[in-house]
C-alpha cells in the first residue's frame, strides 16, 4: 500500500430536521434522481411537484419526529459513529495514511463535501463503500454515479475504486448472526422476518441483481441460524406509489402473522447498515401496531448493526480487501 488513501462511506441521507420544508428539500433531491425514479420526466415531474412534494413531506415529517433524537437524525448519528470507528480500526490494521469520511447521496454531509475533505487531506486513492449490503442501481448505482462525476472534477489524478456489495461477506453474516443470538438470550421468537427494502419489479426485470442478492443474504442467514427455516420469512418493505414492487410485502406478512395470533415475531433488516426511519418508524412503530392490531402478541425490532464492533470489523475486512488490490493505474 502506497500513498494516502481516502475511504468514503456513503449512505442515502436524511433531512436536516423533522420539519415539512427540510423533509421537502430532502425528498426533492431524492425523488428527482433518475436512478431512484426511472420514469419519463414529462410524466414524473408534474406528479412530483404537484402532488408528492405537496403532501408526502407532511406525513414523512410526522414519522421523522417519532424517531428524531436530541442529537439529531438516527441515520446521521450512526453514520458518523461508523466513519469514526472504521477510520480508527483501519489505521490500526493498515497504518495512519488512511482517512475516512461519511457522505450522503442526498442531504448533508454531501458526497461532494466528503470527497473535497479527502482531497484536502492529500488522499491519492479513493475507495468508496456504499453502505448498502445488497447492490441496486437505485442505491449503489446512484452513489457511484455521483462519486464518479465529482471525482472527475477534483484537481489531479485520483484513483477511484467502488465496492459493489458485501451482503454475502462471511464476517457480515457472522455479525448479523451474533446480533440475533444476543437478542435471543431470553428465547427464540415464533417467527423471524428478514425485511429488506423493496424496489420496483421492472428494475429486476431489466437486470438489477438486488433481489438475487437479498435472497443470497437471507439464504446464508438461514444456514447459520438454529431457527427452523419455515419460521423465517423473507419480505420487502418501503413500497411507494402505484407501480409493482418486489415482494412478498413486509406489511402483508405482519398482518398474516398477527391474524394467526403469533405470540412473538422478531424483525431484522439485513439490507440496512444503520437504523433509520425505515427501521425505527416503519417497522418498530407502524409495523408493531399493525401486527398487534391484527391479533399478534409481541413484535421486537432487532437493531441494525450500526457501529457494533463486529460490524465495524466486517466493513474493515471488505475495505482492506479492496485497498490491498493494486490500483488499475499501478498494474503492469
Amino acid at each position: 500500500m502506497s500513498g494516502r488513501i481516502g475511504v468514503l462511506l456513503a449512505n442515502v441521507g436524511t433531512p436536516d430536521a423533522p420539519t415539512y420544508w427540510a423533509v421537502r428539500r430532502f425528498l426533492s433531491q431524492f425523488l428527482t434522481d433518475r436512478r431512484v425514479v426511472n420514469l419519463s420526466r414529462w410524466i414524473w415531474l408534474p406528479i412530483l411537484y404537484l402532488f408528492v412534494l405537496t403532501f408526502r413531506p407532511l406525513r414523512s415529517a410526522r414519522a421523522y419526529r417519532k424517531v428524531w433524537t436530541e442529537a439529531g437524525s438516527p441515520l446521521l448519528l450512526h453514520g458518523k459513529a461508523q466513519a469514526q470507528a472504521v477510520q480508527k480500526r483501519l489505521r490500526e490494521r493498515l497504518g495512519e495514511d488512511i482517512d475516512v469520511c461519511l457522505g450522503m447521496a442526498y442531504g448533508t454531509p454531501s458526497i461532494g463535501s466528503a470527497l473535497a475533505a479527502l482531497h484536502s487531506a492529500g488522499c491519492e486513492r479513493l475507495v468508496c463503500l456504499p453502505l448498502f449490503p445488497q447492490s441496486s442501481g437505485s442505491t449503489t448505482g446512484s452513489v457511484s454515479d455521483q462519486v464518479s462525476s465529482l471525482q472527475g472534477a477534483l484537481p489531479g489524478e485520483i484513483e477511484l475504486q467502488t465496492i459493489d456489495s458485501y451482503g454475502a461477506d462471511p464476517s457480515y453474516i457472522s455479525a448479523l448472526v451474533a446480533s440475533l443470538g444476543e437478542a435471543w438470550q431470553d428465547g427464540q421468537p415464533d417467527a423471524l422476518v428478514l425485511s429488506f427494502h423493496s424496489i420496483p419489479s421492472r428494475y429486476v426485470e431489466a437486470g438489477d441483481l438486488y433481489q438475487q442478492q437479498c435472497e443470497q443474504t437471507a439464504g446464508l442467514l438461514r444456514a447459520e441460524l438454529s431457527l427452523p427455516s419455515e419460521r423465517i420469512h423473507l419480505t420487502y418493505q418501503s413500497r411507494f406509489g402505484p407501480v409493482e414492487w418486489i415482494g412478498p410485502s413486509t406489511q402483508d406478512t405482519l398482518l398474516h402473522l398477527g391474524a394467526a395470533a403469533t405470540a412473538r415475531v422478531d424483525v431484522v433488516c439485513p439490507g440496512f447498515s444503520a437504523d433509520c426511519l425505515e427501521t425505527l418508524e416503519e417497522i418498530g412503530i407502524a409495523g408493531r401496531q399493525l401486527f398487534e392490531s391484527a391479533g399478534g402478541g409481541e413484535l421486537r425490532l432487532i437493531p441494525c448493526l450500526n457501529d457494533r464492533p463486529d460490524h465495524i470489523e466486517a466493513l474493515c475486512n471488505v475495505l482492506e480487501a479492496q485497498i490491498q488490490r493494486a490500483p488499475k493505474s499501478a498494474a503492469p
